[in-house]
């Protein structure tokens, strides 16, 4: 599988962003990690021995102790983890207490199964799918957001009379089954007279279509398209009103409960680490690009300008990158269970917490 924004030369498969696969992935067994690398400290391994000897050579006096931990994310490595790669790279993590391995996503990856199994310790996820996640019975918590304006929209080819949601009345627009997005965009927007059609993972149908609209994300697909000489425009699902936070950092209950000293560290490393990307990010590509060889620099550099603002305005121009607020969330709980994606209201007391956080 390859990551959005590669390649259109026969299929472009996109990040899985809707609410139905994440129920999916959920329901399946637990799956090894994508197909891309793992990311790793290689300052912080275990003492190496002597070949002589066989002795442990001696570490310098002022050396931490560190701890395994694994943290996964929702996709194959890109300029939306960047934060978590500049902190690997600069040594945040380690200085933190963590020999930490970042195992990329990706379509057959679910991390909240993974964190929630205890084969990893933190996770990276769609907030939406963090609420459905507990509602299925999985402990998670939300314990910063890096995106604070979710990057989802829908694609349209440029020229086309859109201005607004209400404009893809009579159009086909490509969306995975059951996206939450989707269902309250119609419903808020009626669109009684729009063409629901599956979106496969391709943009061929979209492309052969003038008047067609599919799902993408802002860092990648427009991107791609311009580079195959499609000029496209995009709708931010967040301006319709419907804004789940993006690559949410989770953990479990039982690890704040046993660990909060390693949720603590691990958050204020993150965060410190997106806070170098802002103005560091072509030192820092090259390291995402070890673990994700597709993705080209020039690709991460447009990602990481087009995320600029969903990262770090909004709430994070004021309160710093990874806030989050009861209001959101409680917003988001209560857009799902409208729709019909969830059965009850969740306790926002529990899906979140700001304790962690450095403090502004």
């Amino acid at each position: 599988m390859k990551k959005p924004g590669l390649s259109l030369k026969n299929v472009l498969v996109s990040r899985p962003i809707v609410l139905s696969i994440c129920a999916v992935l959920m329901a399946s067994a637990l799956s090894a990690c994508g197909s891309k690398d793992p990311a790793k400290d290689a300052s912080a391994q275990p003492q190496a021995t002597t070949a002589a000897t066989g002795t442990a050579q001696s570490k310098p006096a002022e050396e931490k102790k560190t701890v395994a931990v694994t943290q996964v994310t929702n996709w194959f490595a890109e300029p939306e983890h960047g934060g978590q790669y500049a902190a690997l790279m600069k040594g945040y993590y380690k200085d933190a207490g963590f020999d930490m391995t970042i195992m990329p996503g990706g379509p057959q990856v679910s991390a909240a199964q993974i964190v929630a199994s205890g084969k990893a310790q933190f996770g990276m996820i769609q907030g939406d799918d963090l609420i459905i996640a507990r509602q299925q019975g999985i402990p998670l918590v939300a314990i910063a957001a890096a995106f604070q304006k979710n990057p989802q929209g829908l694609i349209y080819h440029k020229g086309q009379p859109i201005k607004d949601f209400a404009d893809l009345n009579g159009r086909k627009v490509y969306v995975a089954s059951a996206a939450g997005y989707w269902e309250f965009i119609k419903k808020k927007y009626k669109l009684d007279t729009v063409q629901d059609m599956k979106y496969t993972g391709q943009l061929v149908n979209f492309i052969s279509d003038p008047t067609a609209v599919t799902q993408g994300y802002i860092t990648a697909e427009p991107y791609a398209l311009k580079q195959q000489g499609y000029d496209t425009e995009m709708l931010l699902n967040a301006d319709s009103g419907y804004n789940p936070y993006a690559n949410v950092m989770f953990t479990t209950e039982k690890m704040i409960k046993e660990h909060p000293d390693q949720v603590k560290a691990f958050v204020e490393a993150s965060i410190k680490g997106w806070d170098y990307y802002k103005d560091h990010s072509d030192e820092v590509n090259p390291k995402i690009k070890e673990s994700n060889p597709d993705m080209t620099l020039d690709a991460m550099k447009y990602g990481a300008e087009k995320q600029k603002e969903l990262v770090y305005g909004g709430d994070a121009a004021t309160n710093g990158v990874g806030t989050m607020t009861k209001e959101r969330w409680s917003t988001l709980i209560k857009q799902l269970t409208e729709i019909g994606v969830l059965k009850n209201e969740e306790d926002v007391s529990k899906v979140f917490t700001t304790e962690f956080l450095p403090k502004k």
